[in-house]
This record gives structure tokens, sequence and C-alpha cells, in this order.
């Protein structure tokens, strides 16, 4: 137990933890709404299902062009003052949610959010990498994780309880927090210093691209999203239109997911040190794959509490996946990462997600309202496939990143990154 206590303390800068923070408080919001969007476009504002699930994947399409621009644009002028930029469209789109009655009102919403999360994922994973060492890294995104799922968690069990009054005031709340998140940013986290100008930098995209390994690694990724973390967003409407699981007993699936990674993600993080990366992805595609294949037992034999005790084990079996993909994918990123471009380099991992989430929600949805029960198999199939392509690509990776850094003793930030945290 003193060793489970100990693997929950991260150790990690001021600077890091501030951010942190700040994620969690935007974090919070998103919970809020995100299991809880599909039904309010669906069952309250009358849009088709299909429909419904082609404006989620909007927010992701739209990033899939925006993510590139701002992740060149990070590499100028930096993760702090693009993060600040993302924060402001994804406070308008949010928002603009709230006031949806027709199918374009959620598209135009759908796609300014897609704006501000195309801008969001590198700029703040450039900030990261960035206030850390390589060593601390893995922790610094496991670290992220959790408070990212605390914040979905929390927000998602409050979210139920909201949405039964009104769903626009989710919406509204969820946009008070961009605001909260960007005022934490802008006052108390610095912009780390750059060992070498950024006018001095050279390279583009095209040199991105020509990174096969990097590259295979974003397919293996961007698969895994697809049927793996995108069916997120169709497994409410599974749950209330064929299980019969109210919008409270959705929020308290989604914090038992949080649960899960909340106790697990630094525990694995901490057990992953020295071990090979590509492995744990293979096992990653086990542990979704049978997650989903738990679903649809609850809607085709079961209803009411069993089908949210059914519905509970998978959520939770999928947030300990969760923790083995957090344990991995980001700091394999930055390890891979040339650093002169590192903003490129994220804005690229960032898109592989895009990707995942502008196919799965939709693809997720139209199976949905054809063949509740394919959805799940087909889902379970893709996270199978996905990870043994990780297992593949593991013999083109460079030697000393096939496996999480050890760290030997408390991890000590370098001197530029202490000099960046005084003040100006």
């Amino acid at each position: 137990m003193k060793g489970y206590l100990r693997s929950l303390h991260p150790e990690l800068p001021r600077s890091v933890q501030t951010l942190q923070l700040g994620g969690l408080l935007n974090a919070l919001g998103n919970g809020l709404v995100f299991p809880f969007t599909l039904i309010y476009l669906h069952n309250e504002r009358g849009i088709d299902l299909a429909t419904a699930g082609l404006v989620l994947g909007t927010n992701a399409a739209v990033s899939l062009v925006a993510g590139p621009i701002a992740g060149a644009f990070v590499d100028r002028v930096g993760g702090k003052r693009m993060l600040t930029v993302a924060l402001g469209f994804l406070m308008l789109g949010i928002g603009g949610y709230a006031f949806v009655e027709t199918a374009w009102h959620g598209f135009l919403a759908a796609a300014i959010v897609g704006i501000g999360n195309g801008a969001f994922w590198p700029s703040q994973s450039t900030l990261l990498s960035g206030l850390a060492t390589r060593e601390q890294r893995p922790t610094v995104f496991a670290m992220q994780r959790v408070t990212m799922n605390l914040g979905i968690g929390i927000g998602g069990l409050a979210g139920g309880l909201i949405a039964a009054e009104s769903f626009r005031a989710l919406f509204l709340l969820d946009a008070l927090t961009f605001v909260g998140f960007a005022s934490v940013l802008w006052v108390f986290v610095p912009e780390p210093r750059q060992p070498t100008a950024r006018a001095e930098r050279s390279g583009s995209y095209r040199d991105v691209f020509r990174h096969r390994v990097f590259m295979g690694l974003m397919v293996v990724n961007a698969l895994f999203i697809a049927a793996g973390m995108a069916q997120l967003e169709v497994l409410p409407a599974y749950a209330k239109n064929e299980a019969g699981i109210g919008e409270s007993g959705i929020g308290q699936l989604f914090f038992i997911n949080t649960l899960a990674v909340v106790l697990l993600q630094l525990p694995v993080a901490r057990f992953a040190r020295g071990h090979r990366r590509m492995t744990f992805l293979a096992l990653l595609g086990l542990v979704w794959a049978g997650s989903w294949l738990l679903v649809p037992a609850s809607g085709l034999w079961l209803s009411g509490g069993s089908a949210f005790v059914l519905l509970a084990v998978a959520i939770a079996l999928f947030g300990a996946g969760e923790c083995l993909h957090g344990a991995v994918q980001a700091p394999l990123v930055a390890d891979l990462a040339d650093h002169s471009m590192i903003g490129r380099y994220m804005a690229i991992s960032a898109l592989s997600w895009q990707v995942g989430f502008t196919i799965g929600p939709a693809a997720g949805a139209a199976l949905l309202d054809t063949s509740p029960t394919s959805l799940w198999i087909i889902a379970a199939a893709g996270c199978l496939l996905a990870g043994a392509a990780a297992l593949a690509l593991e013999r083109g990776l460079p030697e000393n990143v096939r496996r999480t850094p050890h760290v030997s003793a408390p991890a000590r930030a370098p001197v530029a990154i202490i000099d960046a945290a005084l003040p100006e």
C-alpha cells in the first residue's frame, strides 16, 4: 500500500502541476457535456442519429485542418500563446451548442470547437514537453490523462443531474471553464525557454511526413482512437436507447471510468518504466476489445440495474486500457520528435486523434442506427487490429525509444526550465 500511495505522487515541476490544475478545470467542464452531446442533439433537438453523428465528427474534421496550421504557429510563437487562442475558440464553440435549434447550428458550433481543439492539443503537449525533462515526460503525460479523466468523470456525474433539468446549462458552464483555464495559464504558467532561437529553426511538415516510423505510429493511434476512444461518444446513446439507462446512470458510468483511470494511471506509468512500449499497446488492443464485446449483452439480454452493472464492468475495463495508452503514446511521440519542430510533431499526433474522432462517432452512430450489436463487434475487431499493428511497428523504432525510460532518482528540471519559471 505504501508503494501504491508513493506512486500517486508525481514529483513534477510546479509549473507543470499548475498547468495540470488548469487542465483539470477544463476537463471538468468537458465532462459536463461529453456524455450527453449526442443525446442532446438527437433526443432534445430532434436531429436524427446519423446527422448528429456527423455533427460530432465535424469537430474532429475541422481539427484536421486547424491542427497542422496551429502546430506551425506553436513553433513560431510558443505553446502558451497558442493555447490561449485555442481556449478562446473553445469557449465560443461550446457556448454556441447551448443555442442549437437545427442541424446547421450544430455543424457551425462543432466547426468552431474544431478550430479550438485543433490548436489545443499541439499547444498544450508542446508546453508540457518543454516544462519537463525526458525522464519526467511519461509521468507528465500520465498525470495529464489522470486530470483529464478526473475532470470528465466528476463533470459527467454532475452533468447527469444537470441534464435532467437543462441541457443548455451544461454547455454554458463548460464555456466558463475555458475562461478559468485561460486565466490560470496566462498568470501562473511560463513559456519554456528554448535552447535555440525560433528564427534559426528549419524544417517543415514534409520532414515530419518523411519520418516513417512516426507516421506509422500515427496510423496505429488513429485506429485505436476510432475503434476505441471515439466510441465513448456513442456509448451513452446505446445505454439510454438500448439498455434503458437514464442520464444520471450514464453520468455514473463515466465516473466509474474516471475512477479506474485515476487509481491506475500513475501506477501503470511507473510500472511501464523499462518495459517495451509496443507490448503495452498490443495489450491495450486486447483490453479494449474485451470491453466492447461486453456492451451488446447489456442491450440484448439485460435492462435496468443488471444492464448498468455490466456496462460498469465494461467501462472500468476500458479505463484500464486508457492507462496503458496514456503510459506509452504521448511520451513516445515526444521521444521520436525532432524538437526543433516539436509543435509540428505534436500537431500530427493530435491529427491522429482527430482522424479517429472524425471517423469513429460518425461511423458508430450510423451503425448504432442500423445494427447496434454489430457496432461493438466491429469496434472490438478494430482494437485488435491496432494492437497487432503496434507489435509489427516495433522493429522500426530506434533502440533507445523502444522501452519507457527508467527514473533512477527524482528528476530535476534543467537550468533552462528553472530559469523559465522565474518571474520576468
